[in-house]
């Protein structure tokens, strides 16, 4: 180990991907903003707070608007960079939109506080980044490009840097590894650092989950690797498949080339508050027991935590719970077919429901899902490998004559204006545009209770006069 002091920059999760991964992304902006005043103390590199999942779940689950959240937190965070996570041209939908809508989405966001825009595609397209990636540089926020970590006899460490060099001369700020199901060892980790530090003089950032047991390992070789921040959530928020806990890494880098500075007993603190709300999940169900555990069958089949609960929960819809194991040995396959797809949002939603299909039927394609002929169609970018032919005859037949080979918002006209004009009746604030660009009938439903909290009508009594909200 060097004696040269390199401290090692800690982006704290536990009001993005913790409570994503753990709590079905329910944690609400008031359970958020008490402690936001000790978080700023801590000098973290940055707190991750917005995107991902959290904007659908806000409208759709928690009647709040995110961007008000986002603005919240923003006047509480003083001396802090906030984060947000960002799925390339699917911004945080599940599909493809056009330029425009991704340029202005990137403008509001850092208008309205966003820092660092983490922004990655499921397929590692590099064309799918660029659009974002460019909107970042023009309103001076921070761009940082995600490798979508996978596994894989194309996936190479010559893969990795020659993305890495891609990402480089695209003009982003920093490169994440985004180990999103946790399958990167220790080992493995120490070498792709290695290997991209070689590469790139961009600082390299490690997002990993504790799905499969080994990511405080994972974190330890890769800061020792030369690794310049690393991903942890507060400890109740941590672990299973969540991230590393904030303060047992800055403990384990105590006194030490790499120690971060950070406070124990202020970390103990926020700690502190963010128990009782673990306390409170787990108590209500909110927290489902199984998803604290070691599942080493994340290794085997590289299916992401949130996945293996999605199919889990697709296959009691169906009372097949017992055809978990061959959905999950299905999963590979299914992937292959695809052109070997990192399993990420949206493609381990789309490998993950075609294998239920696969294994339901009893007969492989006899169903195949829109999403899957979009992806064989090439609408949501190029795969690494090429897809199954027989797949694709099976799948599309004449169909497949149709492919495209372009980046897919080529094709895609702008949207805003259409969008602006269909939604007007409920535009409050420019920011509802894109609520309803992304997700239109969620949105629609959030505007309607919006309107309804504001004349003080009680929700339930305005669906029974005109029929807008679900009782």
């Amino acid at each position: 180990m060097s004696d040269v002091k390199k401290p090692v920059k800690i982006t704290e999760t536990v009001l993005r991907d913790a409570h994503q991964s753990l709590i079905a992304t329910r944690m609400r902006t008031e359970q958020m903003l008490p402690i936001v005043d000790k978080m700023d103390k801590v000098g973290y590199n940055a707190v991750e707070c917005w995107g991902g999942a959290t904007f659908d779940a806000c409208l759709r689950f928690l009647k709040e608007d995110p961007w008000d959240r986002l603005r919240k937190l923003r006047d509480g965070f003083k001396n802090t960079k906030l984060q947000m996570l960002f799925r390339g041209q699917n911004i945080l939908g599940y599909k493809p939109y056009a330029d425009d809508v991704v340029e202005y989405f990137v403008q509001k966001s850092i208008a309205n506080g966003i820092d660092i825009i983490r922004i990655f595609d499921c397929l590692n397209d590099i064309r799918n980044l660029e659009t974002a990636v460019k909107a970042c540089n023009k309103e001076k926020g921070h761009a940082q490009v995600a490798l979508s970590y996978t596994l894989g006899d194309a996936y190479t460490l010559d893969y990795w840097t020659s993305m890495a060099k891609k990402i480089e001369d695209m003009g982003a700020d920093s490169i994440c590894i985004k180990d999103m199901a946790g399958l990167l060892v220790p080992q493995k980790a120490e070498e792709l650092v290695s290997a991209l530090k070689s590469s790139t003089k961009l600082p390299i950032e490690l997002h990993t989950h504790y799905t499969s047991g080994v990511a405080s390992m994972t974190l330890m070789k890769a800061v020792e690797a030369g690794c310049d921040i690393i991903d942890t959530a507060m400890s109740p928020f941590a672990l299973g498949t969540s991230q590393p806990a904030t303060e047992v890494m800055v403990r384990a880098f105590q006194d030490t080339p790499y120690d971060t500075g950070l406070d124990i007993n202020l970390l103990c603190e926020i700690a502190d508050y963010f128990a009782p709300q673990r306390q409170e999940a787990l108590d209500s169900g909110l927290m489902n027991p199984k998803v604290l555990g070691v599942n080493i069958k994340t290794l085997l089949y590289q299916v992401p935590g949130g996945m293996l609960s999605n199919l889990l929960s697709q296959l009691k819809e169906q009372g097949k719970e017992d055809k978990f194991n061959e959905v999950l040995e299905e999963v590979p396959r299914v992937r292959k077919d695809l052109g070997e797809p990192p399993l990420v949002t949206p493609s381990s939603q789309i490998v993950g429901t075609q294998a239920v299909f696969n294994v339901l039927m009893g007969e492989r394609y006899k169903v195949a899902t829109n999403e899957t002929k979009d992806i064989l169609l090439g609408k949501y970018g190029q795969t690494v490998k090429p897809f199954n032919p027989e797949i694709v005859e099976k799948v599309l037949g004449e169909d497949a004559k149709n492919a495209i080979t372009c980046r897919p918002a080529d094709l895609i006209e702008p949207q805003l204006a259409s969008i602006e004009e269909e939604m007007k009746e409920w535009k409050q604030q420019d920011e509802d545009v894109l609520s309803y660009a992304l997700f239109p009938q969620v949105a629609t439903e959030f505007f309607k209770y919006r309107q309804a909290q504001q004349t003080k009508v009680d929700p339930k009594v305005a669906d029974a006069k005109n029929g807008a909200y679900p009782v």
